[in-house]
């Protein structure tokens, strides 16, 4: 006669009925309030911080008339977590996207990709922020929203879906939105535009103080990248000195792209985006750009490293070409200044007789970002159209010679100021020689 254990049921389960039962699925995965990480010490941002954060969407829901949104994050470069991190600090690196349901009134849920221990030690990180955390049930993210939604009484609802990737327009996957459709016939799900970026594009005083941080961990790997450069050492070992130097510092890689080439025989004008395994050798220079990330917010930096010191065409370019024309970007880069001035500064390069690559400079929210101003247009929203304190700004002209086959990148992140703009890194503005 076979007898039947009777079945655990879904929903939060109590360390006591959990402790002992941590080999059963259902148990572990629902587990609540274990003593697991009671110990874990992470920085976050302030409870006073997440009050004005959800206060602002809730009066832009208000706006579009909305009873709810539903933000997500994941671990793509233009998004570095996106609505998700912003609203709790969780940087997602499991899933595609974690999500976060957003009441007009009512408690958010945040809806994490694992269960079992990774969701206690999320919670952890996030109690400042949100306090319900439920896990996918392997990927039914969309089922665990409609069952939120019916607890709040939101079935008739409208339901503002954020991007994922705000820079690609890429919303939550089909299954999931066929899910809240099937589920919520009667609700009107609307997917809204640059929500996000219009919350960040103005950062907070503890916002900035975390692009700040990302830009000493920027130039901590441009000087692990200097001490690494020597003949012999291939591009992707210095890939590897910058990321540790990021790591080490408690921050995460945005990106790190480098790449190297003869000064006496150049091709290449901007770093490589898959660093490779070429050995550098005497007399090469190294182009790169670099990106940080600290808690979610990040800096940016480029500078040019030469095997050996400069040879006389790379000498005269920086001197009388990239630096020039980056101070004068600077001097257009001012609050309360359209920012089609720096697009026009940038015209040093063209009126010289040179090339550069289309983008002069863009802004920084979470992750690049608009305002993107390129040789040709500006491109952005109204609020990115004029430079005000608390924005943050990348400068990264990136200057070509006529035939196409030598570039320098230079490039520093930028917090503007009340009174004018405030590097985030204390790189020198000089070609660093690798001896």
């Amino acid at each position: 006669m076979n007898v039947q254990t009777p079945r655990t049921p879904l929903g939060p389960q109590p360390w006591e009925t959990v402790r002992t039962k941590l080999d059963q699925a259902v148990p572990f995965a629902n587990m609540r309030g274990t003593p697991y990480y009671r110990d874990a010490v992470y920085e976050q941002f302030s409870a006073k911080e997440y009050e004005r954060r959800y206060a602002a969407l809730r009066a832009k829901m208000k706006e579009h008339k909305l009873d709810a949104v539903i933000a997500a994050g994941g671990p793509s470069h233009w998004s570095f977590g996106a609505g998700t991190l912003w609203l709790t600090g969780h940087i997602e690196w499991h899933a595609l996207a974690s999500y976060v349901l957003v009441p007009l009134d009512g408690e958010p849920t945040m809806i994490y990709s694992m269960g079992g221990t990774h969701a206690e030690a999320v919670r952890r990180h996030v109690e400042v922020a949100i306090k319900d955390v439920r896990h996918s049930r392997n990927g039914k993210y969309a089922e665990v929203m409609v069952e939120r939604l019916k607890e709040l009484k939101l079935e008739r609802g409208r339901i503002g879906l954020m991007e994922i990737d705000p820079r690609h327009e890429d919303y939550m996957p089909v299954n999931q939105y066929n899910t809240l459709r099937s589920s919520l016939p009667d609700a009107e799900l609307i997917f809204t535009k640059n929500f996000l970026h219009d919350l960040v594009v103005i950062h907070s005083a503890e916002e900035l103080d975390c692009v700040r941080k990302a830009g000493v961990l920027c130039q901590n790997a441009m000087e692990a990248m200097i001490a690494r450069a020597k003949p012999g050492v291939m591009e992707y070992e210095l890939r590897a000195a910058a990321g540790a130097a990021i790591l080490d510092g408690g921050g995460d890689i945005d990106f790190l792209i480098i790449g190297s080439t003869p000064m006496d025989n150049p091709a290449m004008v901007f770093g490589n985006p898959r660093p490779s395994q070429r050995v550098l050798k005497k007399g090469d220079i190294i182009n790169m750009e670099l990106a940080a990330g600290y808690r979610g917010y990040t800096a940016q930096i480029g500078s040019p490293i030469t095997m050996g010191e400069p040879n006389e065409m790379v000498r005269k370019f920086w001197n009388e070409i990239t630096l020039p024309g980056y101070h004068k970007i600077l001097a257009a880069m001012m609050p309360g200044k359209a920012t089609e001035d720096m697009r026009t500064a940038s015209r040093f390069f063209r009126d010289n007789g040179v090339q550069s690559r289309p983008t002069q400079v863009h802004g920084i929210d979470l992750v690049t970002d608009n305002p993107h101003v390129s040789a040709e247009h500006v491109r952005g929203v109204e609020i990115d159209m004029v430079l005000k304190p608390g924005m943050v700004i990348m400068a990264e002209p990136n200057p070509i010679t006529a035939d196409g086959m030598f570039g320098i990148f230079l490039g520093h992140t930028f917090i503007m100021t009340e009174t004018g703009h405030e590097v985030v890194d204390k790189f020198p503005l000089e070609i660093a020689v690798a001896k």
